[in-house]
């Protein structure tokens, strides 16, 4: 199984803002009922404004968990009416399982009021901005890099 997983959502002038964070908590909760779904909607207002500022055009929603990282961009404009470019089908596990987070990148002149705003709904939402792209892929670097280790002296044994 890959460590990350990527999806694609046309987003306006297909679907609204809105439209799109719901779509996109279907896909994350597998349209499942329940706290991972009550805590996602919380933050709804707050999605759909980095969704309208088109902040996860180039920067992704990432989503942690205690399985593989999963990346989902929204398409904008001519991109969002061609379907051939979005990919909005089912991931082939949980990517809420166990101890998720959800960091939405968030124009810097947005960052501040959408950080205090989502502190305010749910712990496991934040926002970034989106020129700390970086810092994201770092991050799963670093997870991948102390998940594989490699013992040669217990390989190397008769």
């Amino acid at each position: 199984m890959s460590t990350v997983t990527s999806r694609t959502f046309a987003s306006t002038p297909s679907r609204d803002a809105l439209a799109t964070w719901h779509a996109i908590v279907d896909l994350l909760t597998q349209n499942k009922a329940g706290g991972n779904r009550t805590a996602l909607l919380s933050v709804e207002g707050i999605a759909a404004s980095i969704i309208a500022d088109q902040a996860a055009k180039d920067a992704a929603i990432v989503v942690t968990c205690d399985g593989p990282r999963t990346r989902v961009y929204c398409l904008y404009d001519e991109d969002a009416l061609d379907t051939s470019a979005s990919n909005e089908e089912a991931i082939g596990f949980d990517p809420l399982k166990g101890d998720w987070k959800v960091s939405l990148p968030c124009l810097a002149s947005d960052l501040s009021w959408v950080q205090a705003a989502l502190k305010g709904k749910s712990a496991r939402v934040t926002a970034r901005d989106v020129n700390d792209e970086n810092k994201i892929n770092e991050g799963a670097t670093a997870t991948k890099a102390e998940a594989l280790v490699f013992n040669p002296e217990g390989f190397l044994r008769p």
